[in-house]
């Protein structure tokens, strides 16, 4: 019996991990992000700073910095967790932290831009 109850509770824990698991970051290029801006808008999200937000920005970004305590809440507050979300940050690496802290979340869908806003303001 104990032997039973052992292997239930490693088995629910094996099967909460691998349900956050099947949540995957995608991580795509400008040219990619640009066909998606380009059928549907898009909840899309900047985690730079202000200071970074106001020297240029992806049209229809909202600024919600990675940094800021209340970080989750925001972006709780203003975006559907049921619908994709696209983050992009300076170079790509805040992002990829932002997603990860959304897919802990909940968030169900989430992208990521490739080289960030650098990648992006080189192709414009």
């Amino acid at each position: 019996m104990k032997f039973k109850l052992i292997t239930l509770i490693a088995f629910l824990q094996i099967a909460a991990s691998c349900s956050q698991e099947q949540v995957k970051i995608q991580h795509l290029s400008v040219e990619t992000l640009q066909e998606h801006l380009a059928k549907d808008t898009l909840q899309l999200i900047d985690v730079r700073t202000p200071e970074e937000y106001a020297q240029g920005h992806i049209p229809g970004a909202k600024l919600i910095n990675v940094y800021d305590a209340d970080f989750i809440a925001q972006v709780a507050q203003n975006f559907n967790k049921e619908t994709p979300v696209y983050v992009y940050c300076r170079s790509g690496k805040r992002s990829v932290k932002a997603a990860k802290l959304l897919r802990k979340a909940g968030f169900q869908s989430l992208y990521n831009l490739k080289k960030g806003y650098n990648a992006w303001a080189a192709k414009e």
